[in-house]
């Protein structure tokens, strides 16, 4: 393998807020070093921390990895420039400054995935906007983003101001709610190959460096399970508490157990504000009145008693939820049924904090 061959590759990854130059035209390839089956690549960024710099690190590693040949190992290294002056530390030492002004910091968690955690989550905050509060959203779903899918922001890329030292992330505004997503950063159809403690810092910066402002609620839209990204998430974030989000059937509530005994574990003791059962039911739209329960009836009702944690609401599959998630106009801007029950789910959760 030879150093041009390996910078052709690293061309492929493109600065997503630098007018779309990639790595090598930047100048940001610092070494690269072969040694039989090991590549090694440093990256070099500016004295003020790009707010991509895990991203990019991510994305160099992946694209080497989708070149070189099978067995390959290869590490990414990113090096400050321009050192920092003595006194600041440089890199991912960031503050609650951007969080000081929000009363609620509430993670929607989920035990596994596909019982549309991030379908409540967005719809969660466009009801609570709607009742009055103002609210923002971080997609903390490294692994699969859908926030600029949901709110037809796809494409968007926020802004970065410098601040003295520091560098602030500003978050994206519609429907009354402020959103961030690390999707802002990358393309749609481009997997994420990251490691936990990578992911993790990603999420802090997605979170920690983005100007907030005042806000009643900051809903995190975590990952699914119960992995290191969520023990990293309510240690490094000051998050209030969850709400819990799962549907009827029962390997859906079994992992909603694991999720429930993450959040009360000692080391996280993090209260758990609710239970929500997505897809309780299905609704024909020209028949509301009608209930079919494809998934099972009253699993979280029953799961919400044993470990005693409030059923906050129960959300029916309704068609016009699903192509509201897909064409970007959230079901929770409706006054219609399905409307209407997220809007109720927002007041139980509203009244419960």
């Amino acid at each position: 393998m030879e150093i041009t061959e390996i910078k052709n590759w690293l061309s492929e990854v493109e600065h997503p807020a630098k007018a779309d130059k990639n790595l090598v035209e930047l100048g940001m390839i610092e070494n690269i070093e072969v040694a039989e089956n090991k590549i090694s690549v440093t990256l070099g960024f500016a004295k003020h921390r790009d707010p991509l710099a895990e991203y990019l690190i991510g994305s160099a590693k992946a694209a080497i990895i989708r070149n070189a040949p099978a067995g390959t190992e290869v590490e990414v290294k990113s090096i400050v420039k321009e050192a920092a002056p003595a006194k600041k530390k440089p890199g991912l030492d960031l503050g609650f400054e951007e969080v000081a002004n929000v009363k609620h910091i509430i993670g929607i968690a989920s035990g596994k995935g596909g019982v549309g955690k991030s379908t409540v989550a967005v719809n969660m905050a466009v009801a609570l906007a709607r009742l009055g509060f103002k609210v923002g959203l971080a997609d903390a779903d490294v692994y699969g983003p859908s926030v600029p899918k949901m709110t037809a922001s796809e494409g968007q890329m926020p802004d970065a101001i410098q601040e003295g030292e520091k560098e602030v992330i500003m978050p994206f505004e519609k429907y009354g709610v402020k959103w961030m997503s690390i999707g802002y950063f990358a393309k749609p159809e481009q997997a994420l190959i990251w490691r936990g403690p990578m992911a993790c810092n990603a999420l802090k910066q997605m979170i920690l460096q983005v100007r907030w402002g005042e806000l009643d609620f900051l809903l995190i839209d975590m990952p699914p399970g119960t992995g290191d990204i969520h023990i990293s998430l309510v240690h490094d974030i000051p998050m209030e508490g969850a709400v819990i989000v799962s549907t009827p059937q029962d390997v859906a509530l079994a992992d909603v157990e694991k999720g429930v005994n993450m959040f009360r574990n000692e080391s996280v003791n993090k209260p758990i504000f609710g239970l929500v059962e997505n897809m309780a039911w299905f609704t024909p739209e020209e028949h509301p009145e009608e209930k079919y329960y494809i998934f099972g009836k009253g699993g979280a009702l029953k799961m919400a008693e044993k470990y005693n944690i409030p059923l906050l609401g129960q959300i029916p599959i309704v068609q016009s939820i699903r192509e509201g998630g897909d064409c970007g106009e959230p079901a929770a801007l409706s006054s219609r049924p399905d409307g209407l029950a997220f809007v109720a789910l927002a007041e139980k959760l509203a009244a419960t904090l």
